[in-house]
């Protein structure tokens, strides 16, 4: 039985929805350590409920009690399918920190900081097992003035220049206008790993320039990762950041329920300053777009987050219904199954803005706005600019 009552269930999640809650949470281990166990009772077979769980990308979590208990001394059993893959995502994590110190040890002799965003910040120097913070790439961070150097550092450690994405160009100076590159490199394991270098640090085709966090007071205020050359954001600019990403992916699209958990780990081990991240929030007008991001771990993984905090930040009560109505419907689980109608999709990003002005300044910017994304264009090329970005906005995201 989910420690979970309906009445804290307003997405409502089925009873194996409200075990993986309970297995991926941070507040109490034992709850979380039993999770694997109901897990496989509900389903009645091991494969069944392994299936489900890697489904929503949080198998690994769960096997990490099971990994635990067979490395006691004494014992002797074969790993499980979630003891499995936990130790395949450890494994994994542990060769891209490897690479992410070598990165880093490169460019500090450089001279250039390297700052670990979101999950492969929390793997490396906030979240205490590698094994329970499964990732698909590295995302780092470093000064728009220093991206051309980083990018031959990284080329001359063997790191390819190339996008994953057939609908970007693997051009460097398109690249540097928009916020960043990736790369790609095969590692001695055999896995490739990939690699996104960016001067940028919350970015989106709905953000606005003016909403981000200027990336050179963010770095100006990073801290150091023990026993490495990688910083971290401080706490209030790394819960924004991860807070924006989660919206960023509507909070239900792939990777989509895992992602909570990037929360839920930098409130329970971090010493936020909530009023400077409030204010912070405040400021660049993403107030709605950062409750939802606290709200719903708040209500899934009983993540501590301030009742004044959340008060602050929450919007009208006609769109608190609406979204969590909508999310409701979409579903939290079932990450790369479809969440949203075009138009639908459409909607709700927009229902994310604070100010439906702003969103009309992100949907056709200023000339200014776009000079600074795009680069500097007569009247026509600015008009074609402006179509082009439009048709991206209503045609162009991740799979929903």
């Amino acid at each position: 039985m989910s420690a979970h009552t309906p009445s804290e269930n307003p997405f409502d999640l089925s009873p194996a929805g409200l075990i993986l809650c309970d297995g991926i949470q941070s507040r109490d281990t034992e709850l979380a350590a039993s999770a694997r166990e109901r897990l496989i009772a509900l389903h009645g077979d091991e494969r069944l409920a392994f299936e489900f769980a890697e489904r929503n990308e949080v198998a690994c979590i769960l096997g990490h009690r099971h990994v635990s208990e067979a490395m006691r001394p004494g014992v002797d059993f074969a790993l499980d399918l979630f003891g499995q893959a936990h130790e395949k995502v450890r494994q994994r994590m542990q060769s891209y920190m490897a690479e992410l110190d070598a990165v880093a040890a490169e460019l500090d002799r450089h001279d250039i900081p390297l700052v670990a965003l979101k999950n492969s910040g929390i793997v490396r120097g906030i979240y205490p097992c590698a094994g329970c913070c499964p990732m698909g790439d590295i995302d780092v961070l470093v000064r728009r003035s220093d991206f051309r150097r980083a990018h031959d550092v990284l080329v001359a450690l063997g790191f390819h220049f190339e996008f994953r994405s057939t609908l970007e160009k693997d051009d460097l100076d398109e690249a540097e206008r928009t916020g960043g590159t990736e790369y790609r490199k095969q590692l001695a394991s055999g896995e490739t790993l990939w690699f996104e270098l960016q001067w940028r640090a919350v970015s989106g085709r709905w953000i606005r320039p003016d909403q981000e966090p200027e990336t050179d007071r963010l770095m100006a205020r990073t801290v150091p990762v023990p026993g490495s050359a990688v910083r971290l954001l401080s706490p209030a600019d790394n819960l924004l950041q991860v807070a924006l990403h989660t919206a960023k992916h509507s909070y239900v699209r792939a990777p989509g329920f895992r992602l909570h958990t990037d929360v839920d780990r930098v409130v329970q081990a971090t010493d936020v300053p909530w009023d400077a991240f409030v204010r912070s929030a405040k400021e660049r007008q993403v107030a709605t777009a950062t409750y939802f991001s606290l709200l719903i771990p708040s209500l899934i993984l009983g993540t501590p987050i301030p009742p004044d905090v959340l008060s602050e930040l929450r919007p009208s009560p006609r769109k608190v219904s609406w979204m969590i109505g909508t999310l409701r419907r979409a579903g939290l689980l079932e990450p790369h199954a479809p969440k949203f109608g075009r138009w639908q999709y459409l909607r709700f990003t927009a229902e994310l803005y604070d100010d439906p002005r702003p969103l009309l300044r992100g949907i056709w910017p200023d000339r200014a706005t776009m000079e600074k994304q795009y680069g500097p264009a007569n009247a026509w090329r600015l008009f074609g600019q402006r179509l082009g970005r439009l048709k991206d906005l209503a045609f162009r995201r991740n799979a929903t």
